[in-house]
């Protein structure tokens, strides 16, 4: 970290490096060393403020007002190398990161200035900038959300929890307010779901059309005058809940019939009862079976 304008603290050695003892003239000076020190301006380098080389150059991009995205990494490495050659001479003790990260970029800032060669499979002055580049934004990056985490608000500094809120008993009290009209619509609606009742149709038996063929086929026999239809159905009606089915299938057997001879249809007038009789097919088939 850089803070100025600070002289640092100056004493004098002697030949063998100790500190010599203090004069009567120091005596004269109100002030102490330090205080004398802080009046006149000067450069103090305080490496240890910084978490790394990378956190220093961070801090020098920002000194320069640029977006990292295009800062000039030439400039940067620039900086960066005489601000290690000034901290040099103060503190002879500089950490060894800094050193190995200046002469990086000391090597970096000769392949940016000498164009490369055509042999050379290493990676190019450019595409070693814009690696440190990337670096840099990273550190931006992680430093503003450390920051941001940080600002928050923290429980018991910025914001504090409720304390135990204070009962208050409580008692409800139920108001109906209807009118005659409401009663009966409620009452009506509440009849009409008790009066809902589940149907259940039931399954008919249905006369097919090969039961319904061999009634009449038998029928025939007997037939020998104009008779309904109807008429002989009833002794195979189990129920009357089949006479529909057992006429509609008697109908569609006895038509099979008349185109095969064996029967003769007739009816009067529409909607009027079906007479049938035996064909002139009937006795000669019947001889055959």
């Amino acid at each position: 970290m850089v803070r100025g304008p600070v002289q640092p603290t100056v004493l004098n050695r002697t030949s063998n490096g100790e500190t010599p003892a203090p004069t009567p003239m120091d005596s004269l000076w109100q002030d102490t060393a330090e205080e004398r020190a802080a009046s006149d301006p000067a450069l103090l380098i305080d490496v240890a403020g910084f978490e790394g080389p990378l956190d220093l150059l961070l801090f020098l991009a920002r000194n320069q007002k640029v977006d990292l995205a295009r800062i000039s990494v030439l400039a940067l490495a620039e900086q960066y190398l005489l601000f290690i050659e000034s901290a040099r001479r103060i503190r002879i003790e500089l950490a060894a990161d800094y050193l190995v990260m200046a002469a990086w970029l000391a090597y970096l800032k000769s392949r940016l200035l000498i164009p490369q060669q055509p042999k050379d499979d290493g990676p190019s002055g450019e595409e070693m900038a814009q690696t440190l580049a990337f670096r840099l934004k990273r550190l931006e990056a992680m430093r503003e959300a450390a920051s941001r985490l940080i600002n928050r608000n923290r429980l018991g500094r910025d914001v504090h929890q409720r304390g135990a809120p204070e009962h208050v008993p409580s008692r409800a009290v139920s108001a109906y307010e209807a009118s005659l009209y409401d009663l009966l619509t409620a009452y009506a609606s509440l009849r009409q779901r008790q009066a809902i009742t589940q149907v259940t149709i039931e399954k008919r038996r249905v006369w097919s059309l090969s039961d319904a063929r061999g009634i009449l086929t038998r029928m025939i026999g007997e037939i020998s005058d104009w008779t309904a239809l109807d008429h002989f159905l009833l002794r195979y009606l189990p129920s009357p809940e089949e006479r529909v089915t057992a006429i509609a299938s008697a109908f569609a057997a006895s038509l099979e019939l008349v185109r095969e001879g064996r029967l003769e249809l007739r009816q009067d007038g529409a909607f009027q009862p079906i007479y049938m009789r035996s064909g002139p097919r009937a006795e000669a088939l019947k001889a055959v079976e």
